[in-house]
């Protein structure tokens, strides 16, 4: 039973379910799919997509997530730099519009449900943290101002197409003789009202007495409100008639079942994109759940949100939606109405079920430009310029990281700028774990502690040197520290004694090892003695496989105090440091 409770948390938290859970997730999900109607339409058109796919790609990927995922307040379904990763990817292969493009768009789904659910099988989720935050960071800003920018011709009422900064704002400044200017009227008022609705609206309705919870309701019922007012000017005015370009039909019906397109060619050219977007999405989604769940001191298990995702957007695929991962916005707002479990999601899918069946006549005469307001309203808040200030003050190796991948996505494309920041994210780690940080220490006087020399005002032997090494040893920095030693025993030097204090050393490759031979052979040749201290079992246990320990030039002691008073206690001692 315990196995079952751990590929399906639904088990768990169903079997507390109460009524007190049961109405605290029915207001979260009221509030959820009030803000979420309105997204799901914007975000298909994001991607690309007929309306409809946005509400089908918010039904049974809730649902799946709900029964597979661990995450209380998760709120799965399409977000913003997912669906322009969509559109991106599937506008390689097939023209929007078509019935390829759909197609394509079930097989992005499949393929990166199919990944992620892999992934999570085999306990993976800790690839993602070859994804540094600081690229993430970039990467998501750098989007949020391609997806603001793509939105600009639906404001305009004007035909444009690119997917870089430079081609979209170039497309867009040679159609601007076709601006529809009441779109733009819509567009404009839209995007202001929606703007002073997120800062303004909420304290206002508490200024007049409203209690908390119905002013949050009304609050994030703004974007309803824009799509209701602009509808209803449009039909009225007749305002299609004048160029306004609107939703028109969407089927009356539940999400259908769908096949994807498996033809190896298709697979092969959305293969790589998929796997971008189940990083990209994973990494968003995981961050998010267990922030929220951090507040409630409840446990996140990546892996098993892996499946949980991968099961949804497996779902995405056959109930013809797009893909999906937890969204930021409506995860806090989830969390900040109430809900206790992932039932709330489950109530969402039905009143999203519900507005399919009997709503969707209704947003006929809705203008695609009041959805690229609610489209660049909610992305702008991703953009965080802030971020290059921040890398810049703090770590400068960061800032570069950030500048590269924003400067990628907006002027080679958000594929290649995902897969850029991947590599730059694996090639930062890579460059500072090839240079670790080795300090020399020295006795601190009074105690038995070891500080670094440039650091503090310690007691030194010129006959001995002691080098603590800061990091784990392997192929990629065996190397360094094999020259630093022999920059610092050159001929002439005092040296007698070499010590690696190896306490924060919790691995040594065979790479490293070698390296640890070589040092020990050379010093040997200089009639230095080369000593180890403060080795952990773990590591011991792997160097007494070798022949290291055994032709040691020297000594493993337990402390460094031990190796202070045997090898350089009783020589004379200065004073160094600041």
């Amino acid at each position: 039973m315990q196995l079952f409770r751990q590929y399906l948390p639904i088990l768990d938290w169903g079997s507390r379910y109460d009524h007190n859970a049961l109405s605290n997730d029915m207001i979260a999900a009221l509030i959820v799919t009030i803000m979420l109607i309105p997204q799901s339409l914007a975000y298909a058109l994001l991607a690309g997509l007929p309306p409809e796919a946005g509400i089908y790609a918010s039904i049974a990927p809730i649902i799946l997530y709900a029964i597979f995922g661990t995450s209380r307040a998760l709120a799965v379904g399409p977000v913003a730099v997912v669906s322009l990763l969509t559109a991106s990817a599937v506008g390689q292969v097939a023209e929007s519009g078509t019935a390829g493009y759909a197609v394509a768009t079930l097989t992005l789904a499949f393929l990166s449900g199919g990944f992620l659910l892999l992934l999570g099988i085999f306990r993976l989720g800790f690839l993602a943290n070859f994804l540094s935050h600081p690229v993430i960071a970039g990467f998501i800003t750098a989007s949020g101002i391609l997806i603001a920018t793509s939105q600009l011709k639906h404001i305009l009422g004007v035909e444009a197409h690119g997917h870089t900064l430079l081609q979209m704002l170039g497309s867009i400044f040679e159609h601007l003789g076709q601006t529809n200017w009441i779109t733009v009227l819509i567009g404009v008022a839209a995007t202001a009202f929606l703007f002073w609705v997120r800062k303004n609206l909420k304290p206002l309705l508490k200024k007049l007495g409203l209690s908390p919870l119905l002013a949050d309701i009304l609050t994030k019922a703004g974007p309803v409100a824009a799509v209701v007012a602009t509808t209803v000017a449009v039909w009225a005015f007749d305002l299609a008639g004048q160029g306004v370009k609107i939703v028109g039909d969407v089927p009356q019906s539940l999400p259908p079942l769908t096949m994807p397109g498996l033809s190896p060619d298709l697979v092969g050219a959305l293969l790589v994109p998929a796997i971008l977007i189940s990083i990209i999405g994973f990494v968003e989604s995981i961050s998010v759940a267990q922030t929220l769940a951090a507040k409630k001191r409840q446990q996140i298990d990546p892996n098993q949100e892996l499946i949980g995702l991968g099961a949804a957007n497996l779902g995405a695929a056959f109930t013809g939606g797009f893909p999906v991962t937890g969204g930021f916005s409506r995860s806090v707002v989830n969390f900040d109405a109430g809900s206790e479990t992932p039932a709330a999601g489950i109530y969402t899918a039905i009143g999203l079920a519900i507005a399919a069946l009997f709503l969707t006549p209704l947003v006929y005469f809705l203008p695609k430009a009041t959805l690229a307001a609610t489209i660049i309203v909610a992305v702008l808040s991703l953009v965080d310029l802030s971020i290059l200030k921040k890398t810049w003050d703090y770590n400068r190796d960061d800032f570069v990281a950030v500048l590269a991948t924003i400067l990628l996505t907006l002027t080679l494309g958000v594929e290649f700028g995902v897969a850029s920041g991947v590599a730059i994210s694996i090639l930062l780690h890579l460059y500072k774990t090839s240079r670790p940080h080795v300090a020399e220490v020295g006795l601190v006087p009074g105690g038995e502690h070891f500080r670094n020399i440039n650091r503090h005002k310690v007691l030194t032997d010129p006959s001995l040197l002691t080098l603590r090494v800061d990091e784990s040893l392997y192929f990629i920095n065996a190397r360094f520290l094999q020259d630093l030693i022999q920059s610092r025993v050159s001929d002439g030097c005092e040296i007698k004694n070499v010590v690696l204090m190896f306490s924060a050393v919790n691995e040594v490759d065979y790479s490293a090892l070698e390296s640890l031979e070589a040092i020990n052979l050379r010093l040997k040749d200089f009639g230095i003695g080369l000593h180890l201290s403060e080795v952990k079992g773990p590591v011991m246990d792997r160097l007494k496989t070798s022949h290291l320990i055994h032709d040691l030039n020297g000594k493993v002691f337990l402390s460094q105090f031990d190796a202070w008073q045997e090898l350089g206690g009783s020589a004379a001692v200065s004073e160094a440091g600041e």
